[in-house]
């Protein structure tokens, strides 16, 4: 591969196109999980009246997920306008709006100084986060693809992944930085508003690089064919139906894999079988570099054989994960915990890696972006949305050992979601 390719209209080289796309991701991970790992952390205390932990935790579990719900509305809206006006663009405003609700989160007043007020100014801001966010990875595994030479289009895909792990350590390592430099009174009252402060900072790298590239080739191309889709959403519920449903289903699993080993891990192995935060945070900072080595690998295997087969073999994957799961986790062992945490985003890393050329070649170019959006974002509510939430209720009621069946569940969705697609060869050219 070549960096000195020309790509786009407006003349960005591959490499500068793959960084526009990685560093979106990553800001979105980033917002996403300083999130996740204040609501397991700080905000059921901050946030939320007193009662038992179990319930504080799962109130702000519950927070957690609004974001989800929003992501679908942020992918019919801002997939029309990457439909109609182009992907730059509208990136551009996705991780605008975004960043905006990420940095506003740090000035949030808390419960005991504004009482029901914090937690509706909490959910109207994590709205706001998934609201930007629903058209956010369309748009950047889209900017990835469509750019990528005949050959490459899974190894290109695989860039915006990379922004899962890459916003997960900066995120979980900046907490552990706090957690370590200051005493756990500060951190609570101030120190966890730090991370939120600093989403400003990647927000305007991510848009410095994003200013700078051109459009993509293939929408480029269709414009030229023909008037872009009036009501992308319209054309894609009429005509791509099946698509929509099969790639929603398709992308459960990574989102519940990694929602649970990471989001509800934490506030586990903290709350329940009692290791700090900072030990915690370490084990999975440990274990997240196994997404990243599963992202990669899957990424060239999908190019050697298809991202369909590599999707179908990360789901099997995932029941053996789930099935492990109340075994090694509930051990009592830190080593064996890592391994579980270790093997779970490994095997996430086999049914995310590839979604990024799999989901836009469901779809013709006109309405690639609002397609492959909303079966991504939609597979998040049911994923990912609701994992930590059913996660909580199912560990209180039974142990890890009913997670793991959730994980077997989700694995078990996406592997029948993908069943029933085969995307055409030449769909993304």
């Amino acid at each position: 591969m070549t960096t000195t390719t020309q790509a786009g209209a407006g003349g960005a080289s591959n490499r500068r196109v793959l960084a526009a796309s990685l560093v979106g991701t990553a800001v979105e991970f980033y917002d996403f999980y300083i999130y996740a790992t204040a609501a397991s952390l700080v905000f059921p205390h901050l946030f939320f009246p007193k009662s038992s932990e179990s319930a504080q935790l799962l109130q702000s579990y519950a927070t957690f997920a609004v974001a989800f719900f929003a992501r679908p509305v942020g992918a019919a809206f801002f997939g029309h306008f990457g439909d109609r006006i182009g992907r730059k663009s509208t990136l551009v405003a996705s991780l605008m709006l975004m960043g905006g609700s990420t940095l506003l989160i740090a000035f949030l007043p808390t419960y005991a100084m504004a009482g029901w007020v914090a937690p509706a100014l909490l959910c109207l801001l994590r709205f706001g986060q998934g609201f930007g966010l629903g058209g956010e990875w369309g748009g950047a595994a889209l900017l990835a693809v469509e750019n990528a030479p005949p050959g490459w289009r899974a190894r290109f895909g695989m860039f915006p992944q990379l922004g899962a792990p890459v916003g997960f350590i900066a995120a979980n390592g900046l907490f552990l930085v706090l957690g370590v430099a200051m005493p756990a009174e500060d951190f609570l009252a101030w120190g966890w508003r730090l991370p939120f402060l600093a989403s400003a900072i990647l927000v305007g790298l991510g848009l410095w690089i994003r200013l700078r590239i051109g459009e993509t080739p293939a929408f480029a191309k269709a414009l030229a064919e023909a008037e872009a889709s009036h009501v992308p959403m319209a054309e894609v519920v009429k005509r791509h139906l099946g698509a929509v449903l099969g790639g929603t289903f398709a992308v459960v699993a990574c989102f519940a894999l990694f929602y649970i080993s990471t989001a509800f891990a934490l506030g586990h192995g903290t709350a329940k079988l009692g290791y700090t935060r900072e030990t915690f945070l370490a084990v999975q900072l440990g274990a997240i570099l196994f997404l990243a080595a599963g992202i990669v690998a899957a990424g060239y295997w999908s190019d050697a054989s298809s991202p369909r087969r590599v999707l179908i073999a990360g789901c099997g994957a995932t029941v053996l994960v789930g099935l492990a799961m109340g075994a090694m986790m509930g051990a009592g062992s830190l080593p064996l915990i890592w391994a579980w945490l270790s093997l779970a985003l490994l095997a996430m890393g086999f049914v995310y890696g590839p979604l990024g050329a799999f989901l836009p070649s469901l779809f013709p170019p006109r309405v690639r972006y609002t397609g492959a959006s909303m079966a991504f974002n939609v597979g998040g509510i049911i994923g990912g949305g609701l994992a930590p939430v059913a996660a909580q209720a199912l560990a209180d009621k039974g142990g890890l050992t009913p997670v793991g069946y959730y994980l077997v569940a989700a694995g078990v969705l996406s592997l029948a979601g993908l069943i029933f697609l085969r995307p055409a060869p030449d769909a993304l050219d």
